[in-house]
């Protein structure tokens, strides 16, 4: 018995089931739906711009686009490190099983990277490619020549095919997106046993918390990377993208008051053993980190810079409850996936889950999986610029 299951036992408490008191779902699992919720919500802000024409969000298009694909490269870690033995990914694709949702996201998957995102990157950025692949020099020439696809036909056409297929693959990747992120809350919100996961608002509440955090990223990494390039973010895009982000949390928020209150008024089986859960094993997590620090904090700090005169003086606040945001919705599925299982079967006991530092499904692997989209999206930025300013150049 290792170290850790030994240091777990000492702390469950009341009658549980043998099989529950090691925790198999770890914090890895609890990173895959943050990922994938990053990602739907950057393609979200995308769309604003694309489909519902809101020009002050202009400069954060091309980035959005960028970030989404970063981490959805990302995505499948969390679970592929899970699983122990990576070849076993491979299953979905070759034994494919319909009425798993969880194996069914291996086609999400495929379908949202080749069809939706690959395809609208390549076509918004054919044009800036063909006349990079002419310009630039040496190694940056040759990527530019492979990424063009022998296309070099830019004539005012060819760009009216171009605007018309983003625009038919960015409404398709709206609701692609939503299904991509709304069924992991399908998968939890499906498991009738479970009474804190069991509710049909799961799915709404996990793609709601999804454009909440993907706004919230796309607003952080738009100030940061505006500043680190040594240039002043667009004012009056950071204050719009702060609104929408006001306006999501306000939604998202409502329909997790709504459940938590469905939880009370209802009473069903299971309604002590929730209330203890939320009272004593997750209060920090839950009532602290999840809904004061990372939720009522970051809409007062919004509302009370929305009364700034001043927009220089909103950016900060704005980027500091983005911060907040962030770590709010990451401490949502941390609640709902371990919280899940530390509540017992019997609903008379609770396990404990302890997370290590070091090892197969540890912290710092957790951590480690985090900074590779950042590491990607670096990557993706040098090699096509999403700042106007530098493709016009």
């Amino acid at each position: 018995m290792s170290e850790i299951l030994q240091e777990a036992l000492k702390l469950v408490e009341g009658f549980i089931y043998p099989n529950e008191v090691e925790i198999y779902w770890s914090v890895l699992i609890a990173v895959y739906p943050y990922i994938t919720g990053l990602v739907a919500g950057a393609f979200i802000v995308a769309s604003l711009e694309r489909i519902f024409n809101v020009k002050e969000v202009k400069p954060t298009y091309r980035l959005s686009l960028l970030t989404a694909l970063a981490f959805l490269l990302t995505a499948p870690l969390p679970l592929i490190a899970h699983l122990g033995h990576p070849e076993r990914a491979f299953e979905i694709m070759f034994t494919p099983n319909t009425s798993s949702a969880m194996a069914m996201f291996g086609f999400v998957y495929a379908w949202y990277l080749l069809v939706v995102l690959l395809i609208e990157i390549y076509f918004d950025y054919r044009k800036d490619i063909v006349e990079w692949a002419k310009t630039k020099k040496g190694l940056r020439r040759i990527i530019y020549k492979i990424l063009t696809l022998g296309d070099y036909d830019i004539s005012e056409k060819a760009m009216k095919r171009d605007e018309k297929i983003v625009n038919v693959i960015t409404i398709i990747g709206l609701p692609s997106a939503a299904f991509l992120h709304g069924y992991v809350g399908f998968i939890f919100g499906s498991v009738k046993a479970n009474p804190w996961w069991s509710s049909p608002l799961m799915p709404i509440i996990f793609l709601f918390s999804a454009m909440v955090s993907g706004i919230a990223l796309v607003l952080v990494i738009y100030v940061f990377g505006s500043y680190l390039r040594g240039s002043k973010p667009d004012e009056k895009c950071v204050d719009k993208l702060a609104g929408y982000l006001l306006y999501s949390y306000i939604l998202d928020l409502g329909l997790e008051f709504m459940e938590i209150g469905h939880i009370f008024y209802t009473r069903e089986e299971g309604f002590k053993a929730i209330v203890r859960l939320i009272n004593e094993k997750i209060f920090f997590s839950f009532v602290v980190v999840q809904m004061v620090l990372g939720a009522i904090v970051p809409v007062i700090l919004i509302v009370l810079a929305k009364s700034f005169k001043s927009l220089t003086a909103r950016v900060p606040v704005y980027t500091l409850a983005s911060l907040l945001t962030l770590i709010g919705v990451f401490a949502m599925r941390w609640n709902v996936v371990i919280g899940g299982q530390i509540l017992s079967k019997t609903f008379r006991g609770f396990s404990h889950y302890v997370m290590p530092f070091f090892g197969p499904e540890s912290a710092s692997i957790a951590m480690a999986i985090m900074a590779v989209p950042f590491v990607i999206l670096y990557i993706l930025v040098k090699v096509l610029p999403p700042w106007e300013e530098e493709v016009a150049l």
